[in-house]
This record gives C-alpha cells, structure tokens and sequence, in this order.
C-alpha cells in the first residue's frame, strides 16, 4: 500500500523524524532553512500533508487552490501562522500541538519574570564583557517578586501552570483575565473584569492568550498607560498581541519598568531598541525548547497524521 507523502518544513527531533520515516512517505528538510511562499505553494501541490512550525506563513495566498495536500500538521499549539478560513475553504483539515508544551512554556515565562525582576541578564552581560569590578551594596539592584500581584491575560493550561509556579515559590497573589469563566484556576486567584482592571492592580503582567485576529495588539498604548510604572510585562505566547512601538515607548519614558519577551511582533526581527535596552530581557522564542516537549509535539503531529490517514478524527484537530 502506498504511504502518504507528508514534508515537514524544519528540522524535527531525530526520534521524530525516525517515526516519520516509519509511517509515511516523508521529506525532512535536513538543511533547517526556512521554506518561501513559493516552496510552500510547491509543498501544497506535491505532498497529502504539510507539517508547518508557527513561523510559517500559511495565508490565503499560498493557500489558493492547492491540487493534492488535505492536511496541515502544525508543529505548535499556536496556529495563528494558517489562515484557518482559507483552509477551510479549501478543504484541509488543520491540527495543532497543544497540552504537551504547558509546563515548559510555564517555566520560561517564570524564568523571564525572574530575570527581569532580579536583573540576571544585566549581571551576565557586565561579566561578560569584564566590566565586574567586584560587590557593591548598590549594583544592580533588583525589585523581589515575594508576595507581589502576578496578572495573567488568558488563564488557559500555560496562564493556569504559571499561576501555580508564582502562588507556590513565589507566595504572589493572582488576578486575571480571561473571556471566559474560570472555574477552577488552579490556585487561590481572582478573575477581573476586564484587561484594564488586572493591568492596573498587577505588578508583574504574564501574557498567556493566543495570537492573531482580534488579538493582535491587545496590549497596545493605551493599555500600557494602565500599568504601574514600576511593573514588568512578561510574553511568551505570541509577539503580535504586543504592540512592539508602544511598548518600546513605555520601556523608554518609564511607564514601566521592564520586560520579558520570548516572542516579538516581526519574528525573526527584533528591533535595535528592544535589543538594546538594558530593561528587557529577550530571548529566542525558547518556549518549549526542552528536548521532552519537542519530542512530545512532534509525536502529537505524528498522531494527528496517523489518525486523519487511518480515517480517524485526528485528535488535535482545529478546523
């Protein structure tokens, strides 16, 4: 019988590409090079399934009358990189990544929180360079998150693993917002709301909702304005619901104090000021870098595929 012909667009975890070898007809991009628009029209026409990552732009555009592909594998929980609508329209079935990245997520976003509040990045970087020139009473002194008021915008798996990482070693109290009713978020914390209400009362802001549409630049100015000058926002979910200028601005002038970013509104771009600035603390979208979890995603992708080829409903499916 012949295996569906799948190509994942990036390089994956040996072991995964090992299963993928086993199930399927597949092509793995050995070289790890981005693939054009071009190529991903290519892809659409040639192969049964396309694997994107969530820095492939999927749009309608190369999504129009795609001959042979019926699946979008995502290798991410985040698919705001598909135009799901015309996706949709064309027939494709799309499946996502998600749960298997929650804790790992989590502690990037806490060891953001950790490094801005304690300056870390700023110290690495002055003994880096030989600048150290011993302990002084005043150097860079950071602010402690010990009991301090965490706010998090979309109290979904991440928002609820980082609350409980910050209630428990942290002892931080925690509101939120979400769209909807919370039930249960997992630890002692209140639900505002509005964004505006857990800006104002927070002293850390962790960033935990989904990316694109309606979202993009939930954070923006005039939200910004609503933060302490003293707080710090943490974003590790998707860079386009900060509005990069604004925030740079805030950083600037002192409307608040610092910033951790694992994502950025232009990926792979980043702006001079936000890396230059010594209140923020970027990093390389490293959120679910841990061996476990992108070997866990990639085997999600492998499941999804195996269930739609079998004729099952895959089981991550989102369109």
């Amino acid at each position: 019988m012949t295996k569906p012909r799948v190509i994942c667009t990036r390089k994956w975890p040996e072991s995964v590409e090992a299963e993928l070898r086993a199930r399927f007809d597949v092509t793995l991009n050995e070289a790890d090079e981005a693939m054009s628009a071009d190529e991903l029209r290519l892809a659409l026409d040639e192969y049964d399934a396309v694997c994107p990552t969530v820095t492939d732009k999927v749009d309608a555009a190369v999504l129009a009358n795609p001959k042979r592909v019926k699946m979008l594998g995502q290798f991410g929980v985040g698919f705001n990189n598909i135009d799901t609508e015309a996706a949709k329209a064309a027939g494709l079935v799309v499946t996502n990544t998600p749960a298997v990245l929650t804790d790992a997520t989590a502690d990037m976003a806490l060891t953001l929180l950790l490094n801005v509040a304690r300056r870390t990045y700023e110290g690495e970087t002055m003994l880096r360079a030989g600048e150290w020139t011993g302990w002084r009473p005043t150097q860079l002194m950071g602010t402690s998150p010990q009991g301090k008021v965490l706010g998090i915008i979309g109290m979904g798996r991440i928002g609820k693993a980082m609350a409980k990482r910050c209630h428990h070693a942290l002892d931080m109290e925690i509101v939120f917002y979400d769209a909807f009713p919370v039930e249960d978020p997992g630890v002692p914390a209140r639900q505002l709301d509005s964004i505006e209400a857990v800006l104002e009362a927070a002293d850390f802001v962790s960033i935990h909702t989904t990316g694109g549409g309606d979202n993009i630049h939930l954070i923006n100015a005039a939200r910004l304005e609503r933060m302490k000058p003293t707080a710090i926002l943490i974003n590790t979910a998707r860079g386009d619901i900060v509005d990069e200028a604004a925030l740079t601005e805030a950083l600037k002038t002192g409307g608040i104090a610092g910033a951790g970013l694992d994502v950025f509104e232009r990926e792979p771009a980043i702006t001079a000021a936000l890396r230059t600035m010594k209140n923020v603390c970027v990093l390389p979208h490293l959120g679910s870098a841990t061996r476990e979890t992108r070997v866990a995603m990639g085997m999600t992708v492998v499941e999804n595929l195996t269930a739609f080829f079998d004729g099952r409903e895959p089981p991550n499916r989102v369109v």
